[in-house]
């Protein structure tokens, strides 16, 4: 395999190529990767004066079997400029060669060792088959809002939580009115307990009043929460 050394809008002289073939001994980069196909040097000069620390660029390609390397570098001059694009290049070659090695030593596990290292991975038994997984003996809980709920249980879609300044039976219906609901829950102000006002058939309103008694203590019959029809 030989190193093309080219030049783009510039000459390449032949002690620049001498150098080329001195900077990337090629004995070295086929022992980090003995699949190379062809190894490319590109030498560029930038014309604008402002760059002048960076006005030579050297890219170096190398192709092989595996993925393309590149390395670039720009400084004042060319040979500096390729000194820097080589370092770039035997530090990634070093990657790719060390993360072949890491593949290759890795540990090999046995099938029956997958489940321990895989997570989610499926059982075999030892006729090659998946093992069914073991149904829970109970029934799973899970927390949804203020809620603890069993299996699939309620869907709470959305909860909110409002503050609400005490107000009166006809307050709390000219807001309801006003924001165009068919109830409106409000605290009333005479008795400090939460109430609901609702729209009935034509255009009669109701009211519910919720009260607590810490006296009671039986579970809350199927009528406790007021329904807002009738």
């Amino acid at each position: 395999m030989d190193i093309v050394v080219k030049g783009r809008k510039t000459e390449v002289p032949e002690r620049f190529r001498k150098h080329v073939a001195e900077k990337l001994k090629l004995d070295k980069i086929q022992k980090l990767d003995a699949k190379v196909i062809s190894l490319d040097v590109e030498v560029s000069k930038e014309p604008n004066p402002r760059q002048a620390d960076r006005c030579d660029r050297v890219e170096i390609t190398l192709r092989s079997r595996g993925p393309v390397i590149r390395a670039e570098a720009a400084a004042n001059d060319p040979y500096a400029a390729l000194d820097l694009a080589a370092e770039k290049l035997e530090a990634r070659l070093r990657k790719q060669h060390d993360k072949r090695f890491t593949r290759r030593g890795a540990k090999r596990i046995s099938a029956a060792e997958v489940p321990n290292h895989v997570p989610g991975v499926a059982t075999l038994n030892g006729n090659g088959h998946p093992v069914p997984p073991e149904e829970p003996d109970s029934v799973p809980t899970k927390k949804i809002g203020s809620l603890e709920v069993q299996g699939d249980g309620p869907l709470v879609v959305r909860e909110k939580t409002h503050v609400a300044a005490p107000m009166t039976l006809d307050q709390a219906l000219y807001e309801m009115e006003l924001v165009g609901h068919d109830f409106y829950l409000f605290v009333d102000s005479e008795t400090k307990e939460p109430s609901v006002v609702y729209r009935r058939h034509a255009y009669d309103y109701g009211v519910i009043h919720l009260s607590t008694d810490t006296m009671v203590t039986e579970a809350p019959s199927p009528d406790a929460g007021g329904s807002l029809g009738g």
